[in-house]
């Protein structure tokens, strides 16, 4: 059956060896509708990003680019504003019929780490061929804090899928005639649409933005660190704020939304005509994502403004939700039996803060 493959199919590929390892893969890499990838030993310092390209590798293109090799095995710093690239420990050799796409995890994303999965014969990013084979590498870019890295993290995750599997307008306007998929009228053109959310109840807190200059994160340390060392907190009751060019938002949806459990979706732009700015993206949502709770769970906007100062005003569409179809209902959703950071999650920042 075409769709993205649940967990249960992804269990199947380790043992049958299409994904493999030279570490076991653990069954909590195993999400209900992707697949954590880990961080290998070792780290390259690029003097510029770049992709393999047509009937290459990236070990042929590496002496073009490499300024330094970095041993992570006792940890080590990504510097803010440098790109590297690591060897992923996971590898593939994909049946035919079968491609791949590839995403931040939500904390990475929400930390404003740019990591994109490359792979040789590439010629874009995040995205593998039907029946790719062959090893995975990550590109990291820290753009507003430097982290601390260690072999085994999780910092971005694979979803794989058999055929077309993206609902059309009509079958998504169905399945929210049969299930809900956000709180009120839904927005649907090419997926769901969802806007930005600055008139929070109660308190006026609407958002944070990254400060400047701080000091080095370790990504194992979670709840370690206080949000005011590293965010300023943003606050407006007029329903509006002002982006300045270069800096990195976390902002919060104003839709709660929903996905059912035989569904995945993936978030993608709206426009990119409307506004300074973009949403940079940890875009996997996992089937049960607000499934279940009563009232949905809103979307996590991470923004970044680029050339010009941009009033991004409350219920502004800023992005969509782009639906598929599972190839089976996962054994296990999100938020349901495992430890699903986000479910429910309202304004949130990335788990190491507190």
């Amino acid at each position: 059956m075409n769709g993205v493959l649940p967990d249960s199919a992804l269990a199947r590929l380790i043992e049958g060896g299409a994904i493999r390892a030279e570490l076991p893969v653990t069954p909590d890499q195993i999400q209900p509708a992707s697949l954590d990838l880990r961080l290998g030993t070792t780290a390259w310092r690029l003097r510029a990003s770049f992709l393999a390209g047509r009937g290459r590798t990236i070990a042929d293109r590496l002496p073009d680019f490499e300024m330094h090799r970095m041993d992570l095995t006792g940890g080590a710093v990504l510097e803010k504003g440098c790109v590297y690239l690591l060897p992923l420990a996971e590898s593939l050799s994909l049946p035919a019929g079968l491609d791949a796409v590839a995403n931040a995890k939500s904390s990475t994303g929400r930390l404003d780490l740019l990591t994109r999965l490359v792979t040789d014969d590439g010629t874009e990013f995040d995205r593998l061929p039907d029946g790719y084979d062959g090893p995975l590498y990550a590109e990291i870019c820290p753009r507003s804090f430097s982290v601390l890295v260690r072999p085994g993290m999780r910092l971005n995750q694979l979803r794989l899928r058999h055929g077309q599997a993206v609902l059309d307008d009509a079958a998504l306007t169905a399945l929210h005639a049969a299930e809900p998929l956000v709180d009120g009228t839904p927005l649907i053109d090419e997926g769901l649409g969802f806007s930005v959310d600055l008139r929070p109840s109660g308190d006026d807190l609407v958002g944070w933005r990254a400060r400047p200059h701080t000091g080095v994160i370790d990504l194992d340390r979670i709840g370690a660190y206080d949000a005011r060392d590293f965010w300023d907190a943003l606050r407006t009751t007029e329903g509006r704020l002002i982006l300045d060019p270069g800096a990195f938002y976390i902002l919060v949806s104003r839709e709660a939304v929903t996905i059912p459990p035989d569904y995945a979706a993936e978030m993608s732009p709206y426009l990119a005509m409307v506004g300074e700015f973009r949403v940079h993206y940890a875009g996997f949502f996992d089937p049960g994502f607000g499934h279940g709770t009563g009232r949905g769970a809103r979307g996590v906007l991470e923004v970044r403004c680029h050339e010009a100062p941009f009033a991004l005003e409350h219920g502004q569409v800023v992005g969509r939700l782009v639906y598929e179809r599972m190839a089976a209902r996962p054994d296990r959703l999100y938020g349901a039996g495992i430890a699903s950071n986000y479910q429910g999650q309202g304004l949130k920042l990335a788990k190491q803060f507190r």
